[in-house]
């Protein structure tokens, strides 16, 4: 696997790794960070909507791993989630209120010239995802709050991610459809 792949897999696998350290091993954390900075370092001369975010949030990660090797600031490191959340958030929120929502801009890398109903449709997609940040980050949030890591753990590494899925596939299907009655 290439070192780009394995720093994706290590940012996806996350709640998983956040769990082996805080319940085994803290020493993990050390690891955790290098893999954030690498990921971060990679990311820097990457063209994309998204490169310049997930190079501050490969940062946020670092610095949520170093700081959580402090003495009885282990829970630090439960935050990560809420902030990939809140960073989302701003994101697909603040362009719904500056230009081009972001779910038009990746729709016009492949297709330019898209229809005033695609236009509408891209900006209810970005709503959509602004929604599902909202409440992702809340019930992150709660979990952090919370304290239990088998909660945390469930949420953050399972079944957000299914939400995340669903989310997706409940979009396309729904385009496709779109598209078929155009």
């Amino acid at each position: 696997m290439r070192l780009p792949g394995l720093t994706g897999v290590a940012t996806l696998a996350w709640p998983l790794l956040v769990w082996l350290a805080l319940r085994h091993h803290v020493a993990l954390l050390l690891p955790l960070a290098l893999l954030f900075l690498l990921r971060g370092w990679l990311l820097r001369h990457q063209a994309g909507p998204f490169n310049a975010l997930s190079q501050r949030l490969a940062l946020a990660g670092a610095a949520l791993c170093l700081f959580s090797l402090l003495p009885g600031q282990q829970h630090l490191l439960l935050w990560y989630p809420v902030a990939v959340n809140g960073a989302l958030l701003l994101l697909f929120g603040s362009s719904l209120f500056s230009g081009i929502p972001l779910v038009e801009q990746l729709a016009r890398l492949r297709e330019p010239d898209l229809p005033p109903r695609a236009v509408r449709y891209t900006r209810r997609v970005t709503q959509i995802w602004c929604l599902f940040f909202i409440l992702n980050g809340t019930i992150a949030t709660f979990t952090c709050l919370h304290g239990d890591m088998a909660l945390w753990t469930l949420w953050n590494g399972l079944l957000s991610y299914l939400l995340i899925g669903l989310l997706m596939a409940g979009e396309w299907l729904v385009r496709q459809r779109i598209r078929r009655a155009a």
